[in-house]
């Protein structure tokens, strides 16, 4: 069942098209990976779904609500974590937890009970009671996620939680947003790293000009959108230009071969059956080799055959920030 669900999203920027008549759906208890270029209108779509903006036509539903009739009963139900961390940097990590879960009239007791729990949870207790301007980029990023689980909201909408993070502290985001649909939770989750995608989505919509272009798991998208391709180095480049005319059986599409390291790469359809009949054919020749490999298409082939350019990383060298 469909818990999140638009239909027919636009949104203008003066003569600039956000979104371009956008649907989706998220099922219950999924993640749903929104994936596209920056510019291609993700942030914009989470922002009507949780009703920071309003829509220039269309519809949506979550979590049972009408965003455009009742948007304050669509903030009872969801959590959101942007792409910035939206902490006060001059109270505590326990105090801004606690906050929150005033603001969503917890009560005293349980908003600090909820805040004690999350700040175990997200391995920020030891620094609890310290302002979080003395916190760690990777540290806010935490409390900010921790933020939007305050309210226990059956909905969760996470805009590219990971970036500019090192790469430890993105895989510990990453196990904890897989205990969170573990345990029920339902997420719309926007992101610029790929193999995010690849790991945490049960869905994929890759969108581009405010419009989606594919639809589909990660799987499901590989196969349609990339192929299996295997590639051969020779012993002897002396012998290029026969191995590729032999390897025409088994290929799915245009062989691309290079003298100077004698390698053939080969589109195939079927990899282990097509590699198994490759090296009989090559064998049966007599021309060596001195490495092979089979290569799965990624979610970086799909992503640079359906937008012509590949996905947009943030800043890596000088803006990642630690634990």
């Amino acid at each position: 069942m469909a818990i999140v669900e638009a239909k027919g999203l636009v949104k203008h920027y003066g003569d600039v098209v956000a979104l371009d008549g956008l649907d989706l759906e998220v099922q219950e208890g999924q993640i749903l990976g929104l994936l596209g270029p920056n510019g291609a209108g993700k942030t914009t779509a989470v922002s009507i779904l949780t009703t920071l903006l309003i829509p220039d036509a269309g519809s949506a539903m979550v979590a049972g609500v009408n965003v455009l009739e009742d948007r304050m009963e669509v903030r009872r139900r969801i959590g959101l974590s942007g792409q910035y961390a939206a902490v006060d940097e001059h109270l505590t990590g326990f105090e801004n937890l606690d906050m929150v879960g005033r603001l969503y009239h917890l009560g005293k007791e349980q908003s600090r009970k909820r805040a004690r729990e999350l700040l175990e949870r997200f391995d920020l207790a030891f620094a609890a009671d310290r302002p979080v301007k003395t916190y760690s980029g990777g540290m806010r990023r935490r409390l900010d996620l921790a933020g939007a689980l305050v309210a226990k909201s059956p909905v969760l909408f996470l805009d590219e939680p990971t970036t500019g993070l090192d790469p430890r502290s993105r895989v510990e985001l990453w196990d904890i947003i897989k205990d969170l649909v573990a345990s029920g939770s339902t997420l719309l989750l926007t992101t610029q790293y790929l193999e995010e995608a690849d790991l945490l989505a049960d869905d994929i919509m890759v969108i581009d000009n405010g419009r989606e272009i594919a639809h589909g798991t990660s799987e499901q998208l590989k196969s349609t959108f990339g192929g299996d391709t295997v590639e051969f180095v020779l012993d002897n480049s002396d012998q290029l230009g026969r191995a590729v005319e032999l390897l025409g059986e088994v290929a799915a599409g245009d062989i691309r071969s290079a003298q100077e390291t004698a390698t053939v790469n080969v589109p195939v359809s079927n990899g282990a059956a097509s590699l198994t009949r490759a090296l009989r054919i090559l064998d049966d020749a007599e021309i060596p080799l001195s490495d092979v490999q089979l290569r799965r298409p990624t979610l970086d082939d799909v992503f640079l055959q359906l937008t012509g350019h590949v996905a947009e990383r943030g800043e890596t060298t000088d803006q990642e920030v630690s634990v």
